[in-house]
């Protein structure tokens, strides 16, 4: 009996394309290819041109959290604020990114925010005696932060060496911004009745846009602004505030508390009840 074959018409069944759709598919998936490749490349580009992008004062790729060869940055950035690395004169070279990074990102201010809400939990603690209670504050990049300048290519977060003439300069301009946080310890103590003293290591003869600009930003008021006289740029940054931090409880007033971003704001004597250091891995100063 000879075999016969049954077929089921059904149009839902899959039909082979024209040729004429085969070429239209064809040119379609050609445009879909070439939009993916130029996308990868621009792509691509940007993410080797700039890693691991800073900030829009600094637009140089910043270490992140890639490891520098033969210099552990996170380690020496360590070292430094724990005080066990003195008398360095510059960041690391290879460091300057890393520097930048940090200072210009997120961390920073989260470090700076951590220490001064630690002030401002302690003083709360405190019996204020209004009048001879005082808080010592440091000025640049304590008070105020300069990073505008020290993130300029010809001063690379501290790698280069210290250009007198040109942070004179920027001193004048009268236009470095508050640390937030540090201000926001400023306020507090203003409103307990705690009287304020600006020490700074700056000279004198920047008296007047140094005033200006802390009025600027935010620090409308103080008990003193302590600024180097020409007879005491001879001293030492230890030897200087010591003596007027002496000079001011030999006065009658207690120092409840000092905040600064170097160790020698917070070394020597009279460095009074609590100190309180900010993180600042762009400078030393003895």
């Amino acid at each position: 009996m000879p075999q016969t074959t049954s077929y089921i018409k059904c149009s839902n069944y899959y039909k082979p394309p024209t040729p004429n759709k085969m070429s239209h598919i064809q040119g379609l998936s050609i445009v879909l290819l070439v939009v993916i490749v130029v996308a990868t490349h621009f792509t691509v580009g940007k993410t080797l041109e700039y890693p691991n992008p800073i900030h829009h004062l600094r637009p140089h790729p910043g270490s992140g959290g890639h490891r520098i060869h033969n210099v552990n940055c996170l380690s020496w950035r360590f070292a430094i604020e724990a005080n066990n690395i003195q008398t360095w004169k510059t960041v690391p070279k290879k460091c300057e990114d890393y520097v930048g990074h940090y200072m210009l990102g997120a961390q920073y201010k989260e470090d700076c925010s951590i220490v001064a809400n630690a002030a401002i939990s302690y003083v709360k603690g405190l019996n204020i005696s209004k009048g001879k209670d005082i808080w010592v504050f440091d000025i640049d990049e304590t008070s105020l932060s300069n990073l505008p300048y020290h993130a300029r290519p010809s001063v690379g977060f501290g790698a280069l060496p210290y250009n007198e003439t040109g942070f004179n300069k920027w001193q004048e301009q009268a236009s470095a911004p508050a640390i937030q946080s540090v201000l926001n310890l400023y306020n507090t103590l203003i409103q307990i009745g705690v009287k304020v003293v600006f020490l700074s290591g700056s000279s004198d003869v920047f008296r007047e846009p140094k005033s200006r600009n802390m009025i600027n930003i935010g620090y409308h008021t103080w008990f003193k602004m302590i600024l180097k006289q020409p007879n005491e740029t001879h001293m030492k940054s230890v030897e200087y505030k010591s003596m007027h931090r002496a000079m001011l409880e030999n006065l009658g007033y207690q120092i409840i508390g000092n905040i600064g971003d170097q160790w020698s704001d917070l070394l020597g004597s009279n460095p009074g009840l609590r100190t309180f250091k900010l993180p600042d891995p762009m400078y030393y100063i003895a």
